[in-house]
């Protein structure tokens, strides 16, 4: 939700991001590969009790994520590799999380198992309605928008890392968020296809 409606406010910075990147010299890929390592990298901080900085990693990477896809369309140069090296990132870097998490505070595992589910589901719905469908967005496939979408996700992770004497009731809320996320899609998936 709040990609959707927030999105034109940081659009600025993330351009002017892109901009430097592309006189550098740099490709969208590239960033992308480093988006990645960036987030993946949040995994060592949430191990050495170090959530402050493994929630900004978390965020410069999903910062640099964006940044990758400003370049593509700039460059003209949106590609599938692209398209699935992004999406495939992003799902990695958020269950290295999960996985951090659970190795860290395994009483909180079914919790954190749940919330996979949830993420499964809703990523499922996600991606076989952008490759069924004909619409396309700004994105290079079909996107739908939700109740809970990356910033969201970002938001609710950064509160498990941070707050993980809570970890329980935080990872609840956000696979009831992502759930709501998936019947959504899947509604919307129903007027498309009918």
């Amino acid at each position: 939700m709040l990609d959707t409606y927030g999105r034109k406010y940081v659009n600025p910075l993330i351009n002017f991001t892109a901009n430097i990147f592309i006189n550098m010299n740099f490709t969208a890929n590239f960033i992308t590969v480093t988006a990645f390592l960036v987030g993946i990298s949040s995994v060592a901080f949430i191990y050495f009790d170090l959530p402050y900085i493994a929630v900004g990693v978390l965020w410069f990477s999903g910062f640099l994520d964006a940044v990758d896809g400003a370049m593509a369309r700039k460059m003209q140069k949106p590609t599938a590799l692209g398209t699935l090296m992004d999406i495939t990132f992003d799902r990695l870097v958020e269950m290295s999380i999960v996985l951090s998490l659970a190795i860290k505070l395994p009483k909180s595992i079914l919790h954190l198992l749940i919330l996979t589910i949830c993420i499964l589901l809703s990523m499922t719905i996600f991606l076989t309605v952008g490759a069924l469908t004909e619409k396309k967005g700004m994105k290079s496939f079909y996107y739908q928008a939700g109740l809970a979408e990356r910033t969201e996700g970002f938001i609710m992770f950064s509160l498990m890392i941070i707050f993980q004497s809570h970890l329980n009731i935080i990872t609840d809320i956000f696979s009831i968020l992502v759930f709501i996320t998936a019947l959504q899609r899947l509604n919307e998936a129903r007027k498309i296809f009918v």
